[in-house]
């Protein structure tokens, strides 16, 4: 069946007796098996014919999606890229404001995230973020006082940024960016920027990395550029993003459909780039083939079996784009 192209029955991936909700236990009512990846953040359920992924939420929202079917089809006719850590290198320095903001939390300004911690910190929402490190290193403090240190921290760092005096390293595009994008240029196929990173995050990442590229504006050059919006905060109105970022397949979705006008019987034509394992969870709920990139989270998170290519550079994943 087509659908055992891409999730195998015989997994590598962390095995369950029953979902985490408790809804499916396997060996029974048809359920042959039960995964998850090993950060816990997606389980799928198998069954004769079909599949079944369970998004979990540390904010108390959780979703099940069918698991689609996805294949390569030539030629591809859209790029669908992640942000941070794929085409920016940021990843480093959103750690540090989370790290900061705990800090602040505990009154230790010594405090560090552990090693472990970095499947947890990278990938996901601001709020998942940081409701991972309030469970584990300050579990009195609330979300709502997280997060509005969170963007003092984010603010003030952003602002020396902007005036140059802040961190010089702060935003990168990654190695062999230009020409990635400039060869996609030159094949017509269509390029998407996505990223859960709220806007006020991501835009001056891309506008940075597009001046050291010296490739103008990108809202020129992408043909759709989708961020998580804008944060929800008292006196002044948000958009949805929190509760609907990565690995929940929308932002992949939206992008194809609406941002590039892809229809979904044309998904096997679109590949998407991710260095997170809730990147490629999202990508492949989506439908589209997806492309790990070494150097993220992947293959901590337990994802790496989830991609169909899995590359340490743009030269890589060109030759899979060209059929080559």
């Amino acid at each position: 069946m087509e659908w055992k192209s891409w999730l195998k029955l015989e997994s590598e991936l962390k095995a369950l007796e029953r979902s985490s909700d408790g809804f499916f236990v396997k060996g029974e009512d048809g359920v042959l098996a039960i995964s998850a990846t090993y950060d816990g953040k997606v389980e799928f359920i198998y069954f004769k014919e079909r599949q079944l992924a369970l998004v979990n939420s540390s904010s108390g929202y959780p979703a099940y999606y069918r698991v689609p079917a996805a294949r390569m089809e030539y030629p591809v006719k859209a790029v669908l890229m992640d942000l941070d850590g794929t085409s920016v290198r940021s990843e480093e320095f959103w750690i540090w404001i989370i790290e900061k903001t705990i800090a602040s939390m505990l009154g230790n300004h010594f405090f560090r995230l552990e090693q472990e911690d970095l499947p947890y910190v990278s990938g996901h929402s601001v709020s998942e973020h940081l409701d991972y490190c309030l469970k584990k290193y300050c579990p009195a403090g609330t979300l709502e006082e997280a997060r509005i240190c969170y963007f003092d921290h984010s603010h003030r760092e952003m602002d020396l940024i902007l005036q140059g005096k802040g961190r010089s390293d702060a935003f990168t595009p990654a190695n062999g960016l230009k020409e990635f994008l400039c060869s996609l240029k030159k094949m017509g196929i269509k390029i998407g920027l996505v990223t859960s990173g709220l806007y006020e995050k991501a835009w001056p990442e891309i506008l940075s990395a597009f001046k050291t590229m010296n490739l103008g504006r990108p809202e020129d050059f992408y043909d759709a550029i989708i961020t998580a919006g804008y944060p929800l905060r008292k006196g002044q109105p948000g958009t949805l993003g929190e509760l609907s970022p990565k690995p929940h397949p929308w932002l992949y979705g939206e992008m194809a459909a609406i941002g590039l006008g892809i229809p979904c019987d044309q998904r096997h034509h679109v590949l998407g780039i991710e260095d997170s394992g809730a990147g490629i969870c999202s990508i492949k709920l989506a439908g589209f083939t997806a492309v790990g990139m070494s150097g993220g989270n992947i293959e901590e998170s337990g994802s790496l079996e989830l991609c169909d290519h899995y590359c340490g550079d743009f030269s890589e994943i060109l030759t899979i784009v060209e059929g080559s």
